[in-house]
């Protein structure tokens, strides 16, 4: 089943006003989380609704949060989310970061009292819009990752994304979680009964497992980007470490190691925005017409397989979204039950039949 990303704007937009957020502010949540879904970022977008709607229900978050900012310099600001969901101070943050680039070159922007966000690529994308280059991460709200070598927890997906312009509408666009797969691509798999590929996840003993619910029900883990030692996972679980010290450390916020992180009646989220003007060092035009070039050269490579073409960071979704914005975004049926429910409970229009 798919429906025009118009239909699904309104579903999102509808939910999030009758669950108490401003219009405006549901309308750009509603943008950011259509975003995800319409570039085949199927974790990040509606299916992060049922999750909302939980924290909501504990009290843990304010729908109604106005981002402010606390502390400012010429190159950077300190943003306050008001413990509301991430998505609306993310973009004033990247907003705030952008205005710095252009008055002085370079713009530092971290949130804190926040929570979840959506997909990293859409605020780095507000940069690569203004011929800027952008930099994004953020902590996360699940602790289901262990150190290299360790047999507990301790950190999160940790994601972060780095775009540069090149050609006008295809910036290069490396959005990524530090582990192997987004917790949400798990919790989809396990929303539709259906099992993880190899190397994603590991039951609650540290043992490889296919069964998704074994992280989504049962304390099992995903796995650092290496998936094993062998394969150089402690890469990935540094990663996530530099993220979040930037995101959570620089904003105050509590490491996913702090007793309290879990304890906490509000999610506890940090962000970390960056906009860099490329002219500090060399023309802007040229230094997007050379990543052009550059990126060009990547898809001229000879492929292993002529039926699948080298791609860009950013190519996949740009074509996901394309061909969506034609044939419609797909809803599957387990996710599509919830977000009934959902809509139902708060008294919306169900659009999506």
């Amino acid at each position: 089943m798919t429906k025009p990303l118009a239909t699904h704007l309104a579903q999102i937009d509808s939910i999030l006003q009758a669950w108490g957020m401003p219009a405006a502010q549901a309308a750009e949540t509603a943008d950011i989380l259509a975003y995800a879904d319409l570039s085949g970022i199927d974790s990040h977008g509606m299916s992060m609704l049922p999750a909302y709607n939980a924290w909501r229900r504990e009290g843990r978050l304010n729908m109604a949060a106005i981002p402010r900012i606390v502390k400012e310099s010429p190159v950077s600001a300190l943003v306050d989310g008001d413990d509301g969901l991430g998505h609306v101070p993310a973009a004033f943050a990247m907003r705030t970061a952008i205005a710095k680039a252009k008055a002085v070159g370079i713009g530092v922007v971290v949130v804190r009292a926040t929570s979840h966000f959506g997909a990293c690529g859409y605020y780095a994308r507000m940069a690569t819009n203004e011929g800027l280059i952008g930099m994004v991460a953020t902590t996360a709200s699940g602790v289901r990752v262990p150190p290299t070598g360790g047999a507990e927890a301790k950190l999160g997906t940790d994601p972060w994304c780095f775009g540069a312009p090149g050609a006008p509408g295809r910036p290069f666009l490396l959005d990524m979680a530090t582990t192997t797969v987004a917790y949400g691509r798990v919790r989809n798999k396990a929303n539709e009964a259906l099992p993880t590929p190899d190397g994603w996840i590991l039951d609650r003993s540290g043992q490889k497992t296919t069964d998704p619910t074994a992280v989504s029900e049962r304390g099992g883990f995903l796995t650092s980007l290496g998936g094993t030692p062998e394969n150089s996972s402690h890469k990935g679980y540094g990663l996530a470490m530099m993220v979040d010290i930037l995101a959570g450390g620089l904003a105050g916020m509590t490491y996913p190691t702090d007793p309290l992180h879990a304890k906490g009646s509000r999610l506890d989220l940090g962000h970390f925005v960056l906009a860099m003007d490329p002219s500090l060092f060399r023309d802007g035009a040229d230094f997007a017409e050379s990543v052009a070039t550059f990126a060009d050269q990547m898809r001229a490579t000879r492929p292993l397989d002529p039926a699948r073409p080298v791609m860009v960071p950013g190519d996949p979704e740009r074509a996901t979204a394309a061909r969506r914005m034609i044939d419609g975004i797909p809803v599957a049926p387990g996710l599509k039950t919830q977000i009934r429910a959902i809509a139902e409970a708060a008294n919306v229009s169900w659009l999506l039949d």
